[in-house]
């Protein structure tokens, strides 16, 4: 182990250096193909470190690359301690964190511990093994309800669709919240935990520098597993409050507590975890002083392009942390959402939204999470119904088209797909035609693009004196607007209206729109200097 865990070039230092980062999260399979299958991997990452240094990033989150069937591609782990070989292998995964480190980029990976691959070996030995036997004991196998045992144990729907309970060969069902094949563990088990930490030390021994917690709020159930409160919709993570027994159960925190003591031996390892939890306090116990150093507050994701909602946000995420130890952390788009840019309209609507939306993100105090192809500002894209892959479209009966829309390959070059993405045109899910202008080459060239606006921004970000602080203060505002200033003097004004504003005074440090004529646009953020 490192024990100072220090970058020769990092752009962030210390044990706190999560605190104010730029996390860039790589959805493996999209980002880049080195080995011209298709399929986005370890060395196509590798290939665009470059990429990732002149955006000026200062940390990687990249998705399971470990061995799975992919029957939930990548989040169904047959072996957390391993490459997939679609991916490459742990001598390639070591090179790419050596040149990560090297070029002042922490490097932080996906933890999977709510449940594992149906190919995971301990999976496989207790579909062998007998009811009440040690091997079923590691996963939530239960007998049926009704006289024959029938029924499922009881009503709680899988977060894909249909029932989270599957029937084995011997009539007993075992608990699964998201496909058949991700069977939940029992982490009641002290070897469930204990594999879970010798998972942790393997990949922070050989350098890794934290970890992003998927499900972060499931991983206990209530004792008995009681029905829950009927909803109408049990989509995707969302929130559904105390009636919804699947998550958010009390008996999580302590599981977070271990995690964080393995952290701890580990100085400047951190974990941000996925807690889909609306309630402010609710959320707010994940980042107690012994549990997560980060949580994604999914509010700025889901809010509506509207004055009130954007401000509510912000408001809601800083009240949550207020009394934590922790920052805020913010995200406008990840791999289970659709895109900002096609959330807020689409085309060029929804591109100069995000623009503005970017700039409020960055100006914001905390940590910020970028999507890969937020900085080209890549939209959803409509698939066919043959080129679908995501287990919600077959569980959901169709009703579902899924997530495949928001997991599209990055485009880098060229005018025809994949774009240089792969060295041969088809690609896991289609790139569509006319993407030329949307290429990291392309904008690269231009300076009024979205590509040049992230540059300029994380640049500022990290360098300028006016971004001080982890408070904000909102200032009085047009209508229509919102504006805040920090503590080190930045003004961040965002005017998400239909009418222009009058600019304020100050140094104009950035903007996502041309506001040289002292008016800022509609759909418009600028940067100021008080």
């Amino acid at each position: 182990m490192d024990p100072d865990r220090s970058l020769p070039a990092a752009r962030s230092t210390g044990p706190d250096w999560w605190r104010d980062a730029v996390f860039y999260q790589v959805y493996i399979r999209s980002f880049a193909d080195g080995n011209g299958d298709g399929v986005g991997d370890l060395a196509g990452i590798r290939a665009h470190l470059p990429h990732l240094v002149e955006l000026g990033v200062d940390a990687l989150w990249i998705t399971p690359f470990y061995p799975s069937p992919m029957a939930d591609h990548g989040y169904d782990v047959a072996d957390p301690r391993d490459v997939e070989p679609t991916f490459g292998d742990l001598a390639e995964f070591d090179a790419l964190l050596a040149e990560a480190h090297a070029a002042g980029i922490r490097v932080t990976v996906d933890l999977v511990p709510n449940h594992s691959s149906h190919q995971h070996e301990w999976f496989r030995a207790a579909l062998a093994a007998a009811p009440g036997s040690p091997e079923r004991a590691r996963y939530l196998f239960r007998d049926g309800r009704s006289p024959d045992g029938a029924e499922p144990p009881n009503n709680w729907p899988s977060v894909f669709g249909g029932p989270s309970w599957t029937r084995v060969a011997d009539g007993q069902w075992y608990l699964h919240l998201f496909a058949p094949e991700q069977p939940d563990l029992d982490f009641t088990n002290p070897e469930v935990l204990a594999d879970l930490e010798t998972t942790m030390r393997f990949w922070l021994d050989r350098g890794v520098d934290g970890f992003r917690i998927d499900v972060a709020h499931g991983m206990a159930k209530p004792a008995g597993l009681p029905d829950m409160q009927p909803m109408e919709d049990t989509g995707l993570l969302d929130d559904h409050g105390p009636g919804d027994h699947r998550f958010d159960d009390d008996g999580v925190h302590a599981v977070h507590r271990h995690i964080r003591a393995v952290l701890d031996e580990y100085p400047g390892a951190m974990a941000v975890g996925e807690v889909w939890v609306s309630d402010d306090d609710r959320l707010a116990r994940y980042l107690r002083p012994d549990e997560l150093q980060l949580a994604f507050n999914f509010k700025l994701l889901t809010a509506d392009w509207d004055v009130d909602d954007l401000r509510d946000a912000v408001d809601h995420s800083l009240a949550t942390v207020a009394g934590t130890p922790a920052p805020a952390c913010w995200v406008l788009s990840n791999h289970d959402r659709p895109r900002h840019v096609t959330r807020y309209g689409g085309g060029e609507v929804g591109t100069r939204r995000a623009r503005a939306a970017a700039l409020l993100q960055l100006a914001l105090p905390g940590a910020a999470y970028v999507y890969n192809g937020d900085e080209l500002g890549m939209p959803d894209v409509d698939l066919p119904d043959e080129a679908l892959q995501d287990p919600i479209w077959e569980r959901s009966g169709h009703a579902e088209r899924g997530r495949d829309a928001c997991r599209i390959p990055v485009p880098w070059s060229g005018d025809e797909p994949s774009y240089g993405f792969s060295a041969r045109r088809e690609t896991w899910l289609p790139m569509p035609e006319g993407w030329g202008p949307l290429t990291a080459q392309a904008q690269a060239a231009d300076p009024g693009s979205v590509l040049s606006l992230y540059r300029s921004a994380l640049a500022l970000r990290r360098t300028s004196p006016a971004f001080a602080g982890e408070s904000l203060e909102w200032l009085p505002a047009p209508a229509g607007c919102l504006a805040f200033r920090r503590p080190g003097g930045l003004v961040c004004l965002l005017n998400p209206s239909a009418d222009g504003v009058p600019l304020p005074e100050g140094e104009v440090l950035l903007a996502s729109a041309d506001v040289s004529g002292g008016v800022v646009p509609p759909d418009t953020s600028v940067w100021l200097r008080a």
